[in-house]
């Protein structure tokens, strides 16, 4: 993880409390935001929203002792820098991502 921590505070053990459904909606919201960006040709902020989400997802990763859940959470990101940074190998789509943690905000709204 980068030295330059953008949610101290979760860092710090609150995120290791929260259910994993509530994890992966905040880390859509990011992605969602660097989506929009993306949308209106901004860039930087684009990346500067992924790199929050990868920093989340990151933080997930460090608190699962689930092996299946560490396994998804690494592909989850495998897929997303794939996405952001490199060609899109997988044929992720700006719809899929937004799909995909869709249903993390309906659970998170629920109470999980």
């Amino acid at each position: 993880m980068k030295n330059n921590i953008q949610h101290k505070s979760l860092a710090n053990g609150r995120w290791a409390q929260m259910p994993l459904c509530e994890q992966m909606a905040n880390i859509g919201s990011e992605v969602n935001r660097a989506l929009n960006w993306r949308i209106k040709n901004n860039d930087s902020l684009s990346k500067k929203a992924i790199n929050r989400a990868l920093e989340l997802l990151d933080l997930s990763r460090a608190s699962t002792k689930s092996f299946s859940c560490l396994k998804e959470l690494s592909r989850l990101r495998e897929c997303i820098v794939d996405y952001f940074y490199y060609d899109n190998q997988y044929s992720s789509s700006e719809d899929s991502w937004r799909k995909y943690f869709h249903y993390f905000n309906l659970a998170a709204r629920r109470g999980c």
